[in-house]
């Protein structure tokens, strides 16, 4: 949860500092990426976006590991559980994310199973479908968009678009949110029926 809630957290400073940026304006000489590989001197305020987009992509990459070593344990957990084999193999934890068309579905798919096979006649956790669901819009809207483009890239998109890169980054948050309320949720279902 403390993962989740700190790559949350960067998202909101990464925010922060885009609305400073589309504030400030972009500056006379143009983008920093200026094209044809020539890059301008970077303004004070885009090299501390620089530094801030490396710290979270830092928080990101500490939240994206501990959730699926969570994943893993909650999809043994299920399977000790219910004494059945999962409907996904153990490699679909971390290939249902980057795999195309099944990272649609395989990651809300294994938490799923972990939960009914651990909670069998409880219905899944409301936070199971908004976690996803704004994981998909973000996913759909940007995230996608974000990772595909240069920090400078980002920074012009600041100065011409801030509002598609924030409708982004309040998914992210909201998706940071309840993935806390599913872990919770999971966890707790899980030590109840281990109990």
């Amino acid at each position: 949860m403390t993962a989740l809630a700190l790559a949350g957290l960067g998202w909101v400073v990464r925010a922060g500092w885009q609305i400073r940026l589309a504030a400030a304006g972009e500056p006379a000489s143009g983008p920093p990426d200026q094209g044809g590989g020539v890059h301008r001197p970077l303004t004070s305020l885009e090299d501390s976006y620089h530094l801030v987009s490396t710290v979270s992509g830092f928080a990101e990459l500490v939240c994206a590991l501990t959730f699926l070593v969570w994943m893993g344990r909650i999809r043994h957990n299920g399977r000790e559980l219910s004494g059945t084999r999962p409907r996904y193999a153990g490699l679909w934890v971390y290939l249902g994310w980057v795999v195309p068309v099944v990272n649609f579905w395989f990651p809300r798919g294994i938490i799923a199973d972990a939960y009914r096979s651990s909670a069998p006649g409880e219905r899944l956790p409301r936070s199971l479908n908004v976690w996803w669901g704004l994981w998909l819009v973000s996913m759909l809207t940007g995230v996608g968009l974000t990772y595909a483009d240069s920090t400078d890239e980002i920074i012009a998109r600041a100065y011409t678009d801030v509002w598609q890169l924030l409708a982004c980054d309040a998914a992210v948050v909201g998706a940071a949110v309840a993935g806390i309320f599913l872990v919770r949720a999971v966890t707790a279902a899980q030590e109840r029926h281990l109990n």
